[in-house]
């Protein structure tokens, strides 16, 4: 078997990574040798893997889902904003420069086609079948000319596409209609089917529409999803609304202790990697919000200052908002923060930055004892370590180079008081760490919180991509897509016109 599919969407946030996940996740559990594949990925949320490159966290828990170690090649193009108009580009996991919107769709990107196509050739050659997501819609008419991502890979490696739509949002007939009949003949050809997202109700209802949809378009529904809770782990970009659901249905466990502990987590400009506090939100009793008023700290037992894309602008945002004299009156009162990657650096003495902002010699908040240079080579490491007695793991994606002038050791960090500063992505999803480190935050605090003894983020995780895989497995038409991904799509699809533009 040498199979493929393309998981395309008719919106961004249409379920294209979950809806990817699962189905690796199910064919997994039926024995398939599977891998997953992005070839452009843009977002603020990154991994390192195991060899050094950083592809989107998306893949890497796409790869998870197929019970895999990721690598470069499940995503050979991230793209990084730096701002509106531009992003860092991220090739086979390394940073290959700074690019205008219109400068990479200008040309660069259309270059890089024979790149990810050679990439998902080396994963078919390896795999029994590679299951790709898309980006956005592969009906943006503007970006088709130079697209790698949607119908071109599709095109490229003639792969079956599969078109998934949020019914929660409305217009799903409409949006799956209306893509179909935006693409040009040669793309249509690879349109397969549709897959709803998001249904609350009885099917029965929805099922007329499905089939007037069948007569308009010659493609069948491949499977209408319920709407599910907590399904949206490891987002491109966005903020959810709820951390909690992520890891764990809605019902919310009860403290261990007497008491809750209250986290704020400042939400920074180009903030990256926020999921760092997913597993803070999956300990019982731990109660994770994000904010961006100085008056949401007052309650909270820990601050974490997350990650960002760019560092200098969100110490700056923090001083307009007043942020930063709320966090230095915490450090002053010995209430706990913890800063992680460029919320680290923000909290140390002194930014030189000449490679993300360009800003020269910049002050920071003066709470850790820590001088930063941003140096032109980026860091990609996944470290481990020891920390407050426990064992540690993490993965490290920085321009700044951190010298610790003082404090007490705290994984390549330090650590003055209750204030702690890393650049350790993902050392709180080490269970024993993450509990010696609330004890220390609920101390300080004065909180009677007791973590609990037996929760296991790995096993949280694995819970909710099999909970995924059910829901191909339960309300997919599996025979259907199994012979979608084994032979490619079926002959003789209809034209719907107009088709693309010329």
């Amino acid at each position: 078997m040498n199979g493929g599919l393309l998981v395309a969407g008719t919106t961004s946030d249409a379920g294209k990574s979950v809806v990817t996940a699962g189905i690796c996740r199910w064919l997994v559990r039926q024995g398939v040798k599977v891998a997953p594949f992005k070839a452009q990925n843009m977002s603020l949320n990154s991994f390192v893997t195991r060899e050094g490159a950083e592809i989107g966290r998306a893949q890497a828990m796409q790869a998870q889902a197929c019970r895999i170690e990721p690598t470069a090649q499940m995503n050979p193009v991230l793209l990084k904003p730096g701002g509106e108009q531009s992003s860092q580009v991220v090739l086979l996991g390394r940073p290959v420069g700074e690019m205008s919107a219109r400068g990479y769709h200008g040309g660069r990107q259309q270059r890089l086609l024979g790149t990810v196509l050679d990439c998902l050739a080396e994963l078919r050659g390896t795999y029994d079948a590679v299951i790709c997501e898309g980006a956005g819609s592969p009906a943006e008419i503007n970006l088709r000319r130079t697209d790698i991502v949607n119908m071109g890979i599709a095109r490229g490696a003639r792969l079956p596409v599969l078109v998934v739509g949020d019914i929660d949002r409305g217009g799903v007939f409409a949006s799956f209609f209306g893509t179909v009949a935006l693409l040009s003949p040669e793309d249509q050809e690879l349109i397969a089917g549709f897959l709803v997202n998001k249904f609350r109700g009885d099917v029965g209802l929805l099922e007329p529409g499905l089939d007037m949809l069948r007569d308009l378009t010659g493609r069948p529904a491949y499977g209408v999803l319920p709407f599910r809770h907590g399904l949206g782990i490891d987002e491109e970009d966005g903020l959810r609304v709820s951390l909690r659901g992520t890891v764990r249905e809605s019902t919310v466990a009860p403290p261990v202790g007497e008491d809750v502990l209250r986290v704020a987590v400042c939400a920074i400009p180009l903030m990256s990697n926020f999921t760092d506090v997913d597993a803070l939100a999956a300990e019982p009793g731990v109660v994770v919000r994000f904010v961006d008023r100085p008056e949401e700290l007052a309650d909270a037992d820990l601050v974490v200052v997350p990650g960002t894309r760019g560092t200098v602008r969100a110490l700056a945002w923090l001083r307009e908002r007043g942020l930063a004299d709320a966090l230095r009156a915490r450090a002053a009162e010995g209430r706990p923060t913890l800063g992680i990657c460029g919320g680290f650096q923000i909290l140390g003495e002194h930014i030189e930055d000449e490679v993300e902002s360009r800003a020269g010699e910049v002050p920071g908040l003066g709470l850790l004892p820590v001088r930063v240079r941003f140096a032109r080579e980026k860091t990609l490491t996944r470290p481990t370590g020891e920390a407050l007695g426990e064992p540690v793991e993490g993965y490290e994606i920085h321009h700044g180079v951190a010298e610790v002038l003082g404090g007490d050791a705290f994984l390549d960090g330090c650590r003055v008081g209750p204030t702690w500063g890393t650049h350790w992505h993902g050392s709180l999803e080490s269970d024993a760490f993450r509990r010696a480190f609330l004890r220390e935050v609920a101390a300080a605090a004065g909180r009677r919180f007791v973590p609990a003894p037996d929760t296991s983020f790995a096993a949280l995780r694995e819970e909710q991509l099999d909970r995924l895989g059910d829901l191909i497995e339960q309300h997919a038409d599996t025979d259907a897509l199994w012979r979608l991904i084994e032979s490619g799509a079926p002959q003789g699809l209809p034209f719907i016109p107009p088709g693309a533009p010329a």
